[in-house]
């Protein structure tokens, strides 16, 4: 994982437990959203990752993506040469793809009438790019492709991969989410939705005014339990079910009843019921309609029940980073199960009677917990949740 928590998993890890504010003015370079905040992914060199050649022809997008699979592919112990090149995958969600290289390029043909671009310019763009990019550094090959559905981008990479798995198609999988969209040009869209905060992000909160764009990677090494656990793997944690639904009602309004679709589709594939589930980590944007909705739809799930939940949103740290927001959730509640801590909503300031949720306010908190549930609900009604379990 590489995001503004740190350039590792364990330190991404460490400020979301710690409940850290790393939320800065963005450095796009441009007056008018100089003063935006946003969880930027500051003392990132690319020239100590790769060679010069190789920056000229990724953008921030695949670098964070590739970086952030080294980790995974280190850390799951795996050589992915003795896996048969058709028996491996390769899923990467991203929301914007390469929205700097895009940013810059607009910038140049139409600011300053630039007659042509660099000629690598078409493969930093694609969508696809990043997840072609790590394919390349991990000789993946078998079907790699990219997934792009907003915010849930990643989440909906994961649960492809672990249908993957699941069915018998490939042994291993390399799948998460990447995105680096604090463009001058990015930033300024968003702030045309009037839902860009001022003062930090505080989902859950009353008088929360809104997201902070995020960017990073992070990725997950996925096989089943049985041929990890054989050659002896660090398992951080197991998944159990993944669903996914869609409103079909509005492109940017949230619906409780379709967000509670998603996460009953993933208890039924995980053949669990929503008892089981000890805490959330939620899609939490800290925007007034979704936290809302996000914990209307919660009620739908787990009724009375609810108020003894503990619910976490990592966004009031690491940001919104869109497509890559359901990995980085993912991953923190893979560390949570691990060591056992649910991270606070960070910079939580008040109760909000309309969220009466236990939103971990203030501090983390060290908690006995087996299964957890991870949402990600994203523009458009494409609704997604993850259930990972302790091993």
């Amino acid at each position: 994982m590489i995001s503004a928590g740190g350039l590792t998993l364990a330190d991404s890890w460490h400020s979301v437990r710690e409940g850290r504010w790393l939320l800065q003015p963005a450095s796009a370079g441009y007056a008018e959203t100089a003063q935006l905040l946003v969880a930027e992914i500051r003392g990132f060199d690319p020239d100590a990752h790769f060679e010069r050649r190789e920056v000229t022809t990724l953008d921030p997008v695949a670098q964070f993506a590739v970086i952030a699979a080294r980790e995974a592919v280190a850390m799951a112990g795996i050589d992915l040469a003795q896996t048969p090149p058709e028996r491996t995958r390769c899923i990467v969600g991203s929301g914007a793809g390469g929205e700097r290289t895009h940013d810059d390029a607009s910038r140049k043909v139409y600011g300053e009438g630039a007659a042509r671009l660099h000629p690598m310019t078409v493969p930093r763009i694609m969508l696809s790019g990043a997840a072609s990019q790590v394919a390349l550094d991990q000789k993946i090959m078998g079907g790699v492709f990219a997934v792009s559905s907003a915010c849930a981008s990643a989440a909906h990479a994961v649960g492809q991969a672990f249908a993957d798995i699941r069915a018998g198609v490939v042994d291993v999988a390399l799948a998460g989410g990447s995105e680096s969209c604090l463009s001058h040009g990015c930033m300024k869209a968003w702030q045309a939705l009037h839902i860009l905060s001022d003062t930090g992000c505080r989902p859950f909160s009353l008088g929360r005014r809104g997201l902070v764009l995020g960017e990073g990677a992070a990725m997950f090494v996925l096989e089943a339990y049985d041929v990890a656990a054989a050659r002896g793997a660090d398992i951080l944690a197991e998944l159990i079910g993944f669903g996914m639904s869609c409103d079909a009602g509005s492109i940017t309004a949230p619906n409780a009843g379709g967000m509670a679709r998603a996460i009953g589709s993933a208890l039924g594939d995980a053949q669990i019921t929503a008892d089981a589930v000890d805490h959330v980590n939620a899609h939490g944007t800290g925007t007034q309609a979704n936290d809302v909705t996000e914990c209307a739809a919660l009620r739908l799930v787990f009724g009375d029940r609810l108020p003894h939940i503990p619910v976490t949103a990592n966004k009031s740290v690491l940001g919104h980073a869109l497509g890559a927001s359901g990995a980085f959730e993912l991953a923190m509640s893979m560390m949570s199960l691990r060591e056992q801590v649910l991270p606070c909503t960070a910079h939580f300031e008040s109760p909000d009677p309309a969220c009466p949720i236990d939103c971990i306010p203030h501090a983390s908190r060290d908690a006995e917990v087996t299964t957890i549930l991870s949402n990600s609900f994203a523009f458009g009604g494409l609704n997604a949740a993850l259930l990972v379990q302790r091993v």
